[in-house]
């Protein structure tokens, strides 16, 4: 059945763990294109404690930012919509809130580093207005004030010369300085939760570093949640509390990230974990790769997803595998053949 806020929906709150501020349960997306529903996400389930980062990880097309784009409700409509799931954030479902509750939290609770931050900033407004903007929603600030505050938050995220970059559009400033204007849009109201997809896409790799040093040094001082989107085992590595491996719209491992890179228990996790280029190997080494591709969403089987990118044939690609703890706090898609229990 699919899930539809609306104006009369309840105001859902669950019982939680006061640990856990962000607790994802059975997520399922799916997208409508006229002839038939795909599932995007199939039945995904994590949870962000207080003050920890926890990273999804997967190849592109994996689901991770439709995963994080549905959890506030930022999905394309009416193309895409969540069939079914609870997002609870602070014991409250924001599959249910009111609209106007969500774009409460939405912004002031929660701040979105978008992927892409040419398409998250308005090329025809100056960088001051669209903080400032934020900063009047959500605070109540006047303009004056908003646009004093949008001077310190500039200077907040490392932006030199604050006071003459907020005059400036977005077009006049570089991939890494629009990256850390999308990230003090996102902190403006000082969240609880930060959300960031792919937040160094098409950066490059000093400012990438630069961008990731400045995120977790904010999240330090703001003593804040954040979910990472990225496709990048080294980012989760040095970011990460906790990761959750995706596959073709679910999650086939989760465990801490010690756990995972020491003791990877599922073929896909292992495969990515190889993948990676290491100090160790000999010059001019050939990394290994993955054979295949993440199939397209219309031909998802119901069984073991990786199983289906392997050629493998059988019984594995009819049933789906149950997802199991092999050990406290590790969890994996315990497909016979692509799982070590």
């Amino acid at each position: 059945m699919e899930h539809t806020p609306s104006g009369n929906a309840p105001n859902y709150h669950a019982a939680m763990n006061p640990d856990i501020l962000l607790d994802v349960r059975n997520l399922s997306v799916s997208f409508d294109t006229g002839e038939q529903s795909l599932c995007a996400v199939d039945d995904v389930s994590f949870s962000v404690p207080r003050g920890k980062c926890v990273g999804i990880v997967g190849e592109s097309g994996c689901g991770k930012s439709v995963t994080a784009m549905s959890l506030v409700r930022l999905l394309p409509r009416p193309a895409g919509r969540v069939t079914e799931g609870r997002v609870l954030f602070d014991g409250e479902d924001l599959l249910s809130v009111r609209s106007r509750r969500l774009r409460e939290i939405r912004g002031g609770r929660i701040g979105v580093i978008f992927q892409e931050p040419m398409n998250a900033l308005n090329p025809v407004h100056k960088i001051g207005d669209q903080i400032a903007e934020t900063l009047m929603l959500h605070k109540g600030m006047s303009a004056d004030a908003a646009w004093k505050e949008a001077i310190n938050l500039l200077n907040y995220v490392r932006i030199p010369d604050p006071e003459a970059r907020v005059e400036d559009y977005p077009m006049s400033l570089s991939g890494g300085m629009r990256q850390r204007i999308v990230i003090a849009i996102a902190l403006a109201c000082r969240p609880e939760l930060i959300i960031a997809d792919e937040p160094t896409t098409a950066l490059d790799v000093t400012v990438q570093q630069q961008i990731l040093a400045l995120l977790r040094e904010l999240r330090e001082e703001l003593g804040a949640s954040s979910l990472l989107i990225t496709h990048d085992l080294g980012v989760i590595a040095q970011n990460c509390d906790k990761v959750c491996v995706m596959y073709a719209g679910r999650i086939v491992e989760s465990a801490d990230v010690h756990s995972l890179f020491t003791s990877p228990r599922h073929a896909y996790t292992k495969a990515l974990l190889a993948s990676m280029p290491r100090l160790d190997y000999p010059r001019k080494t050939h990394l290994p790769t993955i054979p295949g591709q993440v199939p397209p969403i219309r031909d998802y089987v119901p069984g073991c997803r990786f199983c289906q990118r392997m050629g493998r044939k059988g019984v594995t690609l009819h049933k789906r595998p149950p997802y199991l703890e092999v050990e406290p706090g590790h969890f994996v898609e315990a497909c016979p053949v692509c799982s070590t229990l």
